[in-house]
């Protein structure tokens, strides 16, 4: 094993994770991440070297552990120790009843924590082929090498399929119009004492939102290469011109919708606290300081050029600055139900195992839950020791199953964790059936770690 028990290819979330919770165990573990290499290795989205870098948005979504699926994972990573929801603690930022960070002090935190770990190298290099022997966990995510997703292409027997992944804007807080927009979160769900919310809103009239409507699908847009013009898009981040080809008013029940929100500038008596707007445009805080926004929903492949001019339109962004434009990458991932065991291992090369967005599933935290549950499984092989899976009534179970063979494999596509993945409830009336999932699921999954003795 050249000096280490296992060897990680890729430093994102998936990888850092699978790293942190091998080194708790005792393994020792080389992590490779090309990003910082001598030869200035990167990918057309990553902005720096640095290890966990967000790079579309800086949301983990709900935290709402009650309610909401990806609220319950979050839960189930923080009784596993997880390092990518530790570092989401300390990086937090205001987002209503969302987990958001500020990236910097998030990546920062990872990095400083493997960093400080004896038991993990972390090596500046690019591996262009799968190790033909040893434990591996690949975590190379979406924006794979060219040169290693061939390799890796070579190894499973079939070809990998691909996506677009698009990146929203981010808007410096001064340049916002304060007089136009105001700062609620939908419903004041979220909202602090002092009564502001956590979303910054820019109202729009039937008028303005038409001729917005009409900009997105006249505005000039990215080219397609030849070959990529037949790759889909992962409907969970599609780009806002592609939503608003889909109908009118896609995007006012969409990332634009008003209700909930209440335009003061339109008070009066029937309504004191304002009126909903035709349409709204929402920005989200994402840096601790407040000083950058990133447009909620507003991923594009719209020219820089046209997105400045377009988003300038938008009331109270007339003189918006932009620390960064929205942009359009190409995105890999393995067919997994087909190609990877129950285990997340390449049945053509059992010694692979694969983690994190690479594998299909969707979301910064979905990745980092199959990263750790690679790490877990990992250890537990090199071990010797038993291994069984979460349950499928926990949402780590539900997201690994899918993906894992559960999924229909002739229409595999990208999948954020969500209730539809979980064993069903008929027997609950449907007004109390999240509550209801989320309960079975941490009954369940405190059971599964007491049986599997994993420490916290």
């Amino acid at each position: 094993m050249s000096g280490h028990d296992v060897h990680i290819i890729g430093g994102g979330l998936a990888g850092s994770e699978a790293a942190w919770q091998l080194a708790r165990r005792g393994l020792t573990v080389r992590l490779s991440e090309m990003r910082g290499s001598p030869a200035g290795d990167s990918t057309p989205a990553h902005q720096t070297a640095a290890l966990a870098e967000m790079v579309c948005s800086n949301s983990f979504r709900s935290d709402d552990d009650e309610r909401n699926a990806v609220g319950l994972l979050h839960h189930e990573m923080r009784r596993l120790a997880s390092l990518v929801m530790r570092a989401a603690e300390a990086a937090r930022v205001p987002a209503g009843s969302a987990l958001a960070v500020d990236r910097d002090d998030f990546s920062r935190f990872v990095q400083q924590a493997l960093e400080a770990q004896p038991n993990v190298t972390i090596v500046r290099e690019r591996i262009d082929a799968l190790p033909a022997a040893g434990l591996t966990i690949v975590a190379t995510g979406p924006l794979t090498a060219a040169s290693l997703a061939h390799s890796i292409a070579g190894a499973a027997g079939a070809e990998h399929l691909a996506f677009f992944d698009a990146i929203a804007p981010i808007v410096h807080r001064d340049s916002i119009d304060m007089d136009i927009a105001w700062v609620q979160s939908r419903w004041n769900k979220g909202t602090e004492p002092d009564g502001q919310g956590h979303y910054i809103n820019c109202p729009m009239t039937k008028e303005q939102y038409l001729a917005f409507h009409r900009g997105l699908i006249e505005g000039e847009k990215t080219s397609f290469k030849e070959w990529e013009a037949s790759t889909p898009y992962f409907d969970g981040c599609m780009p806002i011109e592609v939503m608003a080809e889909r109908g009118v008013d896609t995007l006012r029940h969409g990332p634009m919708k008003p209700v909930g929100l209440d335009d003061p500038r339109t008070a009066c008596a029937e309504f004191p606290q304002g009126r909903w707007p035709y349409a709204v445009v929402q920005l989200r805080q994402d840096n601790a300081l407040g000083t950058l926004w990133n447009m909620v929903g507003f991923q594009t492949k719209l020219k820089h050029a046209e997105q400045v001019r377009l988003f300038r339109t938008i009331p109270g962004l007339e003189k918006a600055e932009f620390a960064r434009l929205g942009g359009l990458h190409r995105n890999t991932f393995l067919h997994a139900p087909v190609l990877l065991d129950r285990q997340l291992r390449l049945k053509a090369a059992p010694h692979l195992r694969f983690a994190g967005q690479i594998t299909g599933c969707e979301g910064y935290v979905e990745s980092a839950a199959i990263g750790l549950l690679a790490g877990l499984m990992t250890a537990a092989e090199r071990s010797g020791e038993r291994w069984s899976a979460p349950p499928r009534t926990t949402a780590m179970g539900a997201l690994l199953a899918h993906i894992t063979g559960d999924a229909e494999a002739a229409d595999y596509q990208p999948m954020n964790v969500n209730f539809g993945l979980f064993p069903p409830l008929p027997a609950v009336r449907k007004t109390a059936r999240k509550e209801a999932y989320t309960a079975r699921g941490k009954a369940d999954f405190g059971a599964w770690l007491e049986v599997m003795r994993v420490p916290a």
